[in-house]
């Protein structure tokens, strides 16, 4: 295998690497899009929304295309990576807006909903796009803090974020030498909460904020760095890496 590209301080370049980020059009994913075009690669996104996907490609310049791609079809997937042919990196930051309930008020239907995006459309995702990764390159999931530390109100994000950590090790074993890693981001700024009225919204980020060590909650350009280092660097598989502002310790 040819020795592939390293910067001074020892990284992977992604230098003309084939970068492909779903839910790349916002939130997370868009920062993690920008941040491999600063990179130097090539880009591809694709997320459901075909407007947003192309509002993000105009953000994003000449060296990104986009897709809209229904997540949830299996089908659409499928095609989408046929069509797509060979790249280097895989990223899935796809998920929906946060929905927190307790048990007793819960709608089932729309937990299982929760599931076929943030569990199903990664499975897929991996299942037809690993045959289409070239040598040397990755796939980088997508969890969160409630898996390690629910809290009231979380069972459904607990147990998909839970869900997510398990299959990425399961993955890592199954695909070696394809370096499989998930990010487990903290709460972030991002649209994911949209579904909080304004005031509200902001209520929130300040009442954590406090109780994190690190005095605020999370920008997504942060997390981004966390999926730019897993593709980057070479050595590391399964693990789940956390950026959470200290969440986890307090």
């Amino acid at each position: 295998m040819a020795q592939q590209e390293r910067s001074a301080e020892g990284e992977l370049s992604l230098r003309q690497k084939r970068v492909v980020v779903l839910g790349g059009s916002s939130g997370i994913g868009l920062a993690v899009a920008q941040q491999v075009i600063e990179h130097g690669a090539e880009l591809v996104i694709a997320s459901s929304n075909p407007q947003r996907v192309e509002q993000a490609v105009a953000i994003l310049g000449p060296n990104a295309e986009g897709h809209a791609l229904d997540l949830t079809d299996e089908h659409a997937i499928q095609t989408f990576f046929q069509k797509l042919g060979s790249f280097d990196h895989l990223v899935f930051t796809a998920g929906d807006a946060l929905r927190l309930n307790e048990l007793a008020t819960a709608d089932l239907k729309k937990a299982r909903g929760a599931f076929e995006l943030r569990y199903w459309a990664a499975l897929a995702a991996v299942k037809y796009g690993s045959p289409q990764i070239r040598a040397g390159g990755s796939i980088t999931l997508t969890t969160g803090i409630a898996g390690q530390r629910p809290r009231k109100g979380w069972v459904f994000g607990a147990s998909v974020c839970g869900t997510v950590d398990a299959l990425t090790r399961a993955l890592a074993v199954e695909l070696a030498p394809i370096r499989v890693n998930a990010v487990s981001p903290g709460v972030v700024r991002t649209n994911l909460w949209q579904n909080i009225p304004d005031e509200e919204r902001e209520g929130m980020y300040e009442s954590v904020g406090k109780t994190l060590l690190v005095g605020r909650v999370g920008e997504a350009s942060e997390i981004a760095r966390a999926y730019v280092f897993l593709m980057q660097e070479g050595f590391s598989t399964g693990q789940i890496v956390v950026v959470d502002g200290g969440t986890l310790l307090v």
